[in-house]
């Protein structure tokens, strides 16, 4: 087959293929830099002129300036349906014109293989190599049951685009339209570590020992995990999101991936977002495999390696160690992502640990993050059950296996002082604290 030929015959513009969209057609997308941006601003395009309506878009994390997002003329017109909320999305559905898809991150391609077809798959990759494959560049996720489930594939090849050899990978054979971009990857700006984060991370690294294998999220807690783990030997990493904190850790030497009991000498996640560093880095590397999200974040999976790290973020925290990590109150911010997978999974896991990481306080140190109840209509992320340590810049609370009167007493040592008295006052006016 020449696939050069069948290439050719495939590039097309981004307004044809956003003209062969349908009323009420159902567009997949996956996480992140993985999107396409060009066909779906022209596709908005159309929508505005109203020569289509009734398309939903799912997809999660969004972190392109999509109009259909940012827009609420459109709504009806194109519809977010938002797997885990990202700027936009998260706007539209506080906004009421965007909605939100409850889950457990590892379970969005079952959720896909059973529930949907899909009228067209969209996905924003690196060129074509010489046997007419294109790489999925920094998202594995569930790109592979969305392509099962789809009736058509719609490519933007962006010359900028990593090559993840590693990585899902698909065939010109089945592609149905593409066309060719040369942009930038939206990129994180980089997290500001201040002494609370910076006292937080301290305190969780001491609790890691060399030859762990560890799970990170963003922000500046997890950042400065990162730095306090550069003098720790041969760590390893099974990650949901790879990250600019863990490419620092493999190139100071403090991660080799030596001691990890599946997939030793590779740093494994579903997909990647941060810098053009981490970009860079997932090029033509072997070193680094980005596999579907139904494999990364399946506890059965994580617990496989011995010492597994989970480190994530809340919101707020009750007494009894529920944790909130999507909403403020009623207003949404984001989604469950694979938070409780890496839970239970370090839980699991021969050595592992989990951690529940956040300043104590909000505006100021008005705002206590330790609670004696959530927020009222706040969403329970993290059960009760499933959480392990929970840190501030306080302390460390292991709630695991204990009591409520324990835990209680154990989360108020580590709340902000202002609010040490409060907690206590409300534990024990509700028989919490025996």
């Amino acid at each position: 087959m020449d696939y050069t030929a069948l290439y050719r015959q495939k590039l097309t513009t981004a307004a044809e293929l956003a003209a062969r969209v349908e009323n009420g057609w159902l567009i997949g997308m996956d996480a992140g830099a993985s999107q396409t941006p060009t066909i779906l601003s022209a596709l908005a395009e159309r929508a505005r002129a109203g020569a289509v309506s009734g398309v939903r878009v799912q997809s999660l994390l969004d972190v392109y300036p999509l109009e259909f997002l940012a827009d609420n003329s459109l709504f009806g017109r194109i519809t977010s349906k938002a797997w885990f909320s990202g700027g936009g999305s998260r706007r539209a559905v506080n906004g009421g014109f965007g909605d939100v898809i409850p889950n457990y991150y590892r379970d969005i391609p079952g959720h896909i293989r059973r529930c949907y077809d899909y009228d067209v798959f969209m996905v924003s990759v690196s060129p074509m190599d010489s046997h007419g494959y294109f790489s999925l560049a920094t998202v594995s996720s569930y790109s592979p049951a969305m392509m099962e489930k789809a009736k058509r594939i719609f490519l933007e090849v962006n010359d900028q685009q990593p090559r993840a050899v590693c990585g899902t990978q698909v065939h010109i054979s089945q592609i149905d339209g593409l066309i060719e971009v040369s942009h930038e990857l939206p990129v994180l700006p980089p997290a500001k570590i201040d002494a609370v984060s910076e006292t937080i991370g301290g305190l969780i690294a001491e609790r890691i020992d060399d030859g762990a294998c560890i799970q990170l999220g963003i922000g500046a807690i997890p950042d400065a995990v990162g730095a306090a783990l550069k003098s720790k030997h041969d760590l390893g990493i099974h990650t949901e999101m790879f990250t600019d904190s863990m490419v620092e850790l493999i190139e100071c030497g403090a991660v080799n991936n030596s001691k990890k009991q599946i997939h030793r000498l590779q740093s494994v996640t579903t997909f990647a977002f941060g810098s053009k560093r981490i970009y860079d880095y997932i090029d033509d590397n072997p070193g680094i495999a980005l596999m579907p999200v139904d494999y990364v974040n399946d506890p059965a999976v994580i617990c496989r390696n011995d010492n597994m790290i989970s480190i994530n973020a809340a919101l707020e925290v009750d007494l009894w160690g529920q944790v909130c990590a999507e909403s403020v109150g009623t207003k949404h911010m984001s989604g469950t992502g694979g938070q409780v997978d890496y839970v239970r999974g370090a839980c699991q896991s021969r050595g592992g640990k989990s951690f529940i990481a956040f300043a104590s306080t909000a505006k100021d140190d008005t705002i206590s993050k330790i609670k004696s109840i959530l927020t009222p209509g706040a969403v329970v992320t993290t059960s009760k059950n499933d959480v392990d340590y929970i840190v501030t810049e306080y302390g460390v609370a292991h709630l695991r296996g204990e009591s409520l009167s324990s835990r209680a007493r154990q989360l108020i040592a580590i709340a902000h002082p202002n609010f040490r008295d409060e907690l206590s006052f409300e534990a024990k006016k509700r028989g919490i604290i025996i």
